[in-house]
């Protein structure tokens, strides 16, 4: 993985650059300006399907409006590995960072320093809870799907029983506002019982461990809401081992490769699904907007879908790729 680090001569040079370019309106010119071209998106975790395509949708968008986009991913969804790939962008200048913070606070302080030496900031996928650090952020409305996945799971499971809700981390912004959407719309659901939201740490080994626990306290569970991918694996996990997975509705959140073969094979009985591509490339319009003094929009949500077997091929656009 790219750190991005040069030699104090050079980060000098790179910081006179960004100076410079500062002085004529962060155009893009001669002698040294070129970084402003240059945009870099940080993923939260890499080789996830979710984020490969929001890649492939930067990537597609920036070549046509003349940028260069480079990627640096951290290896785990965590706020200590994001943080020395972005101190390593800052070194290097680019002209703004397209960026999944990995947690909605830890991240604040690093990503701070980003915006405070110049780079443009835009959040892509999750968010920081301080609003005043980026200029734009680009999601799906993770609450609106989390009310989807809590009406597609009343109607697998005829709209009676207890239901259960596996979320990841805490403080993860999308997931927390997937189950409270969830969470939310349960209350129009009149036949359910919620058996509130457990994490899993984003590890579907524990994810397996929930649904096992759970089923042992509570017999009458008839669905599970995973608010993403190793949640969702970890739950069907649980359910094959304990012979549920027939009496069990599951409904995942994203439309990997492995997801989308869950569903083909009735593992996972719907899935909510993003469009990361649209993320990546409005993301991307919107760094370029404020690298050339542009109007940007503060808030973008895209669309989201329930999918189930019936339909899976009339909403192929939404399925996620494993490479661009």
């Amino acid at each position: 993985m790219r750190t991005g680090r040069r030699t104090a001569a050079a980060i000098g040079a790179a910081v006179a650059a960004a100076g410079m370019l500062a002085g004529c309106g962060g155009q893009v010119g001669d002698s040294g300006s070129a970084d402003a071209q240059k945009l870099v998106l940080i993923p939260g975790v890499a080789n996830e399907p979710f984020y490969i395509s929001m890649q492939c949708g930067a990537e597609e968008e920036a070549k046509k409006l003349g940028f260069e986009l480079d990627t640096q991913a951290p290896t785990e969804f965590d706020a200590t590995e994001q943080t020395p790939i972005v101190t390593g962008v800052i070194a290097n200048k680019p002209g703004a960072v397209l960026i999944a913070p990995t947690h909605a606070t830890a991240m604040a302080s690093p990503i701070k320093r980003a915006k405070d030496s110049g780079i443009k900031v835009i959040e892509v996928d999750t968010a920081l809870d301080d609003t005043s650090v980026a200029l734009s952020s680009v999601s799906s409305d993770n609450r609106k799907g989390g009310q989807l996945a809590a009406q597609t799971l009343s109607k697998l499971v005829g709209g009676k029983g207890s239901v259960l809700v596996i979320n990841t981390k805490a403080g993860t912004s999308t997931t927390d506002l997937r189950a409270q959407g969830f969470e939310e719309e349960l209350k129009n659901q009149a036949g359910l019982t919620s058996l509130g939201v457990q994490y899993n740490n984003n590890d579907a080994a524990q994810a397996a461990s929930i649904v096992t626990a759970t089923l042992a306290a509570h017999p009458d569970l008839v669905g599970i809401f995973a608010t993403n991918l190793s949640s969702a694996e970890g739950a069907a996990t649980g359910l094959r081992n304990a012979g549920k997975l027939d009496q069990v509705k599951l409904v995942g959140f994203d439309a990997s490769p492995k997801q989308v073969e869950d569903l083909k094979a009735g593992t996972v009985q719907a899935l909510i699904a993003q469009d990361p591509a649209a993320i990546g490339a409005k993301g991307v319009a919107q760094a370029a907007a404020a690298i050339e003094n542009k109007p940007v929009t503060r808030n973008i949500q895209t669309d989201m879908i329930a999918i189930t077997q019936a339909d899976m091929d009339a909403n192929a656009k939404y399925l996620y790729k494993s490479k661009c």
